[in-house]
């Protein structure tokens, strides 16, 4: 079983802050802090991470272990910048809102990460996923088609909306949506909207709905949490890894 355990996961968050290492890095003259978690053998490629709307902190670190230990090398990135984790809803809003109102920053920030990554592990080719924000910025550089040698892109109850006009014609990679049946905020009508979108642009994609899952249904300890849906999405995602980071498609 890949998944964690819900007791193993929640005591991952100690080991996560002592495993990997922070990397500090610039883009465009301001210092951001990435952390990377190496894999735990051989690395079969590697996963670059968009955190949350909260910035960079113990949950990203951990989902980058949990992914080491599956032999990829892991990097979270950092779009807000060094030091800045907003602890109020207010100050998250304001953070999410500004790259929201400047996509141009937001992607200049998420590739700069991405150099980073590959600076950090020697690997080139490229699996980016996120949570929540993080998988809407994911979905933002998909459409952009600015991402080179990038494997997939994976979103885990993420923004799934684009500004008007918006396609996926420029996306050369897959893309996997993963995405909570009952999120209030985020209705199954988009899950269906963007399907047809993808569908459209001839772009290989998978679309998995999670019954009973509400919005950020993968946080560990939180009372939104849902056991069932974080062990299929995470094996849903680790699967899109293997097959397309990897090449194997058996």
């Amino acid at each position: 079983m890949r998944l964690l355990t819900a007791l193993a996961a929640s005591t991952a968050f100690t080991f996560a802050a002592q495993a990997g290492e922070s990397v500090d890095y610039t883009v465009d003259g301001a210092t951001y802090e990435g952390y990377l978690a190496e894999a735990t053998r051989d690395s079969k490629g590697l996963v670059v991470i968009i955190h949350d709307w909260g910035g960079l902190d113990e949950y990203e670190m951990t989902r980058a272990e949990m992914i080491a230990d599956d032999g990829y090398d892991a990097f979270a990135i950092d779009v807000y910048g060094k030091g800045n984790r907003p602890a109020t809803t207010d100050a998250r809003k304001e953070q999410v809102g500004m790259l929201y109102n400047d996509r141009e920053m937001m992607r200049a920030r998420i590739l700069g990460g991405i150099k980073q990554a590959r600076e950090a592990s020697g690997e080139t080719d490229v699996i980016l996923m996120g949570y929540c924000f993080g998988g809407g910025a994911t979905l933002e550089l998909a459409r952009s088609g600015e991402g080179e040698s990038i494997a997939g892109y994976a979103t885990f109850h993420g923004s799934l909306d684009a500004p008007e006009g918006a396609n996926y014609a420029a996306t050369e990679a897959p893309v996997l949506v993963m995405h909570g049946g009952a999120d209030s905020g985020i209705p199954n009508s988009l899950a269906a909207d963007l399907a047809d979108q993808l569908e459209a642009d001839g772009v290989t994609y998978e679309v998995q709905i999670y019954s009973g899952a509400p919005h950020a249904w993968t946080v560990f300890g939180s009372d939104r949490y849902q056991e069932l849906a974080d062990k299929k999405s995470w094996d849903a995602f680790m699967d899109f890894t293997e097959r397309y980071l990897e090449g194997d498609d058996d």
